[in-house]
């Protein structure tokens, strides 16, 4: 017993001697603590330079702090030099800096008037600490976890998207010397790695890797027209595929902003369809230090890139995307997951996999892939149980939202112990049209919630909808109707019938049939109208 006392003594000693350590450096942290040598070529067309070699710790810190990519971060990579004023057969001029959450980024166009942008191969994960005190103090300690995402697994991920059938960006390793057509952005951007990829905005009629979609836009724009528009609409079957190859991929900062929109407009209305960016979180890999591994158990949304995929964990690698994915995949059925998942395992084969591991720099391919591959392979075999489980996380709060026209919806009985909703915008001396339809099982979803947002909305209830599942109604605001029809009639039968539902009133005129329960909404600035609606999401960009 003394052994081990002294032992864990020990331990915790000199844990939490190199925690003071790291912290009383922190001041300084926000440079390198020694810049990557650069080697140049001959020629000066290429250069050869470890990515992060500030990375690169002893033993102890590492067995406290995580081994992470350390190794492959302090590797010298040959890289071309990017010569801004005769790239991509034209010219690139800056136009503006940016970055979120951990990157730096560096907006570009050319004469022709196509943008790319420059993104930093090193990152800073201090910057996803609020201003403060707390970033003075762990500042450090946070930017050493960089360490923990891969430098080079964008080229992998590109690779592998394509193969899925998700769009996506081609990012190009570059060096960007201490060039004069900078300008202003030469003191702060000058001799580092950069990713160098085409931006995904506008006309890209001319990228295959975008759908030539003839316009793309960002997250709030789609969510925007979403709501407003009864005929636009994301396909929720590309989106999943999506989603299911970031689960795959480790990729858990899916954030409302790491995404854009291929537009494709049709006699229908405007389809979209998604485009992930900015992979700097796949084969995330943290949790393989002692002290890592104790805060990965707090902060569960830092998912370690493993051979096995725990249905337990499926929730926390998700979460940061869970209002997009219960908006943009509510129309989906569990046989939709389930079919989605099995298409994704048959495309994401072997040769698949190791031709992607051929991606990126030569001197860290072979490393990459010894590691990777066979953690892709076993995750794969695990993809139809992983769509399973998102899918009841998903529909445990399932949602159907309208628009701010006039929308009907439909509910009623769809079995035993089933219940359908069907969505149906109202249009003048026209037949409805059908937006949406799906049924609900209560062993699956618990709670059920409709918006209406603006517009004049019916809500069309049958007894038969009593099932067991609670039923929230949101009218929004405009002039609303909500009625029971059915073989029950009397308010008092009515009542016994449907003790599930409930009206949430905003002080909007409502015509509702005795009976329904109602309350006061309790966040009316979220769900009168589409603007409310959009405050739902994180759209820092």
């Amino acid at each position: 017993m003394p052994g081990f006392l002294n032992l864990r003594t020990w331990f915790f000693r000199g844990a939490w001697c190199l925690l003071a350590q790291q912290l009383a450096a922190c001041g300084n942290s926000s440079a390198p603590a020694h810049r990557a040598a650069v080697q140049w070529d001959a020629d000066s067309t290429t250069v050869r330079v470890a990515a992060g070699p500030q990375y690169a710790r002893g033993a102890v810190w590492r067995f406290f702090w995580g081994q992470h990519y350390r190794a492959i971060w302090n590797t010298p990579v040959t890289a071309p030099v990017l010569r801004l004023a005769s790239a991509e057969r034209d010219s690139l001029l800056p136009l503006r800096a940016g970055g979120s959450y951990q990157s730096r980024t560096l907006r570009l166009r050319t004469t022709k008037g196509y943008q790319f942008v420059l993104r930093s191969v090193d990152k800073d994960m201090s910057a996803a600490l609020p201003v403060g005190w707390k970033r003075n103090l762990l500042r450090g300690l946070m930017k050493d976890q960089t360490s923990a995402t891969l430098p080079y697994g964008a080229y992998v991920a590109a690779r592998l998207a394509t193969a899925a059938g998700v769009y996506h960006a081609n990012p190009r390793l570059v060096y960007l010397s201490d060039d004069p057509f900078l300008g202003k952005f030469r003191a702060d951007y000058a001799n580092a790695l950069y990713l160098l990829e085409e931006r995904p905005e506008g006309d890209q009629r001319h990228a295959r890797s975008f759908g030539y979609s003839p316009a793309i836009y960002n997250s709030r724009h789609l969510l925007t027209v979403l709501r407003k528009r009864p005929n636009a609409g994301v396909d929720p079957h590309t989106f999943l595929r999506a989603r299911l190859l970031d689960m795959w991929l480790g990729d858990w900062s899916r954030r409302e902003d790491q995404w854009r929109w291929a537009s494709f407009p049709g006699p229908g209305g405007t389809r979209f369809r998604p485009i992930p960016r900015d992979r700097d979180q796949a084969f995330f890999r943290f949790d393989d230090g002692v002290f890592t591994r104790v805060i990965s158990w707090f902060l569960t949304k830092f998912q370690s890139f493993h051979a096995t995929m725990r249905l337990s964990n499926v929730d926390a690698l998700t979460t940061t995307a869970r209002n997009l994915d219960r908006t943009l995949l509510g129309p989906l059925s569990a046989a939709d997951f389930k079919a989605e998942a099995d298409s994704l395992q048959k495309r994401l084969s072997d040769a698949v996999i190791d031709e992607a591991l051929k991606a990126g720099p030569a001197e860290t391919r072979a490393v990459i892939a010894v590691e990777l591959a066979p953690l892709l392979r076993a995750r794969r075999a695990q993809l139809a149980a992983v769509a399973q489980r998102y899918f009841e996380i998903l529909n445990t709060e399932a949602w159907v939202v309208g628009t701010d026209h006039a929308e009907r919806f439909v509910v009623s009985g769809a079995g035993p112990g089933r219940l359908r909703v069907q969505l149906l915008a109202i249009r003048k001396h026209r037949a409805d049209s059908l937006i949406s339809e799906r049924v609900y099982d209560p062993q699956t979803t618990r709670q059920l919630n409709l918006y209406g947002l603006d517009g004049n909305d019916e809500f069309r209830i049958s007894p038969d909808a009593n099932v067991g599942l609670r039923v929230g109604i949101y009218g929004g605001q405009g002039e609303n109707q909500l009625t029971v029809s059915g073989p029950s009639s009397k308010a008092e039968s009515i009542a016994k019938t449907l003790p599930d539902f409930t009206l949430y009133t905003t002080g909007a005129p409502v015509t509702a049939s005795p009976g329904i329960a109602t309350q006061p909404d309790p966040h009316p600035e979220l769900t009168n109208n589409a603007l409310g609606w959009v405050k739902h999401y994180r759209l820092d960009d």
